[in-house]
């Protein structure tokens, strides 16, 4: 998926160039506002779900691991949802529409929603990158290294100004 032009099919007018790397950035900051704020609301959906047993009032109960995993599956399929949905056929998030960018094809159209689901598993590669490297340094005492991969998928945009 690229952002360069595109035909009039696949974007409204405003968003057939290509995206600067500011645009981009601020509509990522713009993103991650409603993104915190649909993990909020998966949590709070999910406690009744992953709550430990009832424990005295003075201390500090943490679910369980398999309360833990539930709740990440969560997270990660509601965020999937509504990444894959705001991204194809040619809809868009509001972040999107504000700072008016939108996502096409190489030939200019909107991506599919198997495409969308792609792209929102490479923007899990950062994330997963530093874990792996902080799971295979923490042992060592060098784990905090690991935190500048979290941002390899920004870093990218600065290789390749069209993804």
């Amino acid at each position: 998926m690229s952002g360069q032009a595109t035909p009039a099919r696949a974007l409204p007018g405003e968003c057939r160039r290509l995206a600067t790397l500011p645009r981009r950035l601020g509509s990522l900051v713009y993103e991650s506002l409603l993104q915190v704020a649909l993990v909020l609301v998966t949590g709070f959906v999910l406690v009744p779900l992953v709550s430990p047993a009832s424990g005295p009032a003075t201390s500090l109960q943490l679910p369980q691991a398999a309360g833990r995993w539930i709740s990440f599956a969560g997270v990660v399929v509601t965020t999937a949802v509504y990444c894959v949905w705001c991204w194809s056929r040619g809809r868009r998030t509001l972040p999107m529409k504000t700072w008016h960018l939108g996502l096409a094809t190489a030939s200019g159209d909107p991506p599919s929603a198997a495409r969308a689901f792609a792209r929102y598993l490479a923007c899990w590669i950062g994330p997963a990158l530093a874990g792996a490297v902080y799971f295979a340094l923490h042992r060592h005492g060098l784990g905090a290294h690991a935190a500048w991969l979290v941002g390899f998928n920004f870093l990218w945009a600065f290789i390749d100004e069209q993804e």
